[in-house]
């Protein structure tokens, strides 16, 4: 891979030239002088709550950072946590192991995971055994990967997401998108359990995506934070029009014919960091800013979708109100409960609308 340019402790442009001790040979930034930092390696800063020894940034050696010959040791940015030679090997792993490249990803949200029970002839993955794979860690996320096929169409599923909240830098929360670009997948599905912002969503409602507020883009954190790799994506990236509207159009149509077009809407979705829900003020803030639903995902795994080039479709189940109101009553609290009960009621309504648009693109690209 070619260097990039880089700031230099003067703040002038250096070409990077030099290794960042990772075992791949991924080029990193050429830091000169004391003041430079050493990067530590992915498996120190990118698990949950950090390092494994202690939330502290280690040397081979085990020496706390800043303690290493005088030396910085900062965490990796981001966009080299998972360079393209790394994701490479994933995608290898998975398409020689189920003997498939599938077209169509689908990223189960909290409590349907049943989306991936519907796929015929599944080869399947445990997060746990897949080469420099995270683990899910929360409840109603199975984590597993599952290929195999769907109303005639190649498809891979995630039966369980990793968020921010769980420790995860973005970068490999969204990494899974990446993977499945390598592997041959064309169309992004991303369904999510949301709290319904919007006083016209019921619960049990589904909301089709058509754009979204970036909360954590807007604190500075991105999955493209540091150096780009050309052979994912460019550098600046456009997302006006992320959210396939043919797609969306189709959803429509399935939903008028399922009998559910009262259930299904158009709108906004924001993703902020949790694990705790929002306060009455946020959400009067994001209902201010023009969102309908609210989640703890999603958006990262879109902007990775998209930077590489794949069509994407996205819906959130509203799983809960959103009290936008001061009250003392106990049962307008959202909890994690409440979610998975929608989440297994709605089952059988998602699985459906998913299945009858992945057969909508396979008939279109037969």
């Amino acid at each position: 891979m070619t260097g990039y340019e880089v700031a230099n402790g003067n703040g002038t442009a250096k070409t990077n030239g030099s290794s960042n001790g990772h075992s791949n040979g991924h080029k990193a930034a050429d830091y000169t002088a004391q003041e430079n930092p050493t990067m530590c390696s992915r498996d120190c800063c990118s698990g949950p709550g950090g390092s494994n020894r202690g939330n502290t940034c280690t040397d081979k050696k085990g020496a706390k950072a800043g303690s290493l010959n005088g030396e910085k040791i900062i965490p990796t940015p981001q966009s080299l946590l998972y360079p393209y030679e790394v994701i490479e090997e994933i995608a290898d792993f998975i398409t020689k192991g189920s003997g498939m490249r599938p077209k169509i990803g689908i990223i189960c949200g909290s409590g349907l995971g049943s989306l991936a029970d519907i796929i015929q002839d599944p080869k399947i993955f445990e997060y746990e055994k897949i080469p420099n794979f995270p683990v899910s860690t929360v409840e109603g996320h199975a984590g597993r990967l599952v290929v195999g096929t769907l109303e005639g169409a190649t498809v891979m599923a995630m039966q369980g997401r990793f968020h921010f909240y769980e420790g995860y830098p973005l970068a490999k929360c969204s990494m899974p998108v990446r993977v499945m670009k390598l592997c041959g997948v064309e169309y992004l599905f991303a369904t999510n359990a949301a709290g319904g912002i919007n006083p016209r969503f019921a619960v049990g409602d589904i909301m089709l995506m058509h754009d979204h507020v970036n909360m954590l883009g807007f604190a500075g954190n991105s999955p493209l934070q540091g150096p780009n790799d050309p052979r994912f994506g460019p550098r600046f990236p456009a997302l006006v029009n992320s959210y396939n509207k043919e797609l969306i159009n189709k959803a429509i149509e399935i939903g008028k014919a399922m009998g559910i077009e009262s259930n299904i809407h158009v709108g906004v979705y924001s993703c902020l960091g949790g694990p705790n829900y929002e306060t009455i003020a946020e959400l009067k803030a994001l209902r201010m800013m023009g969102v309908d639903a609210v989640g703890m995902s999603t958006v990262h795994e879109v902007i990775t979708a998209r930077h590489c080039d794949m069509k994407v479709f996205a819906f959130s189940l509203i799983t809960n109100k959103c009290a936008t109101e001061y009250s003392d009553k106990k049962d307008e609290e959202a909890n994690h409960e409440e979610v998975m009960a929608v989440a297994k009621n709605r089952q059988k309504a998602c699985c459906e609308l998913v299945a009858r648009l992945v057969r909508e693109i396979h008939m279109s690209s037969a």
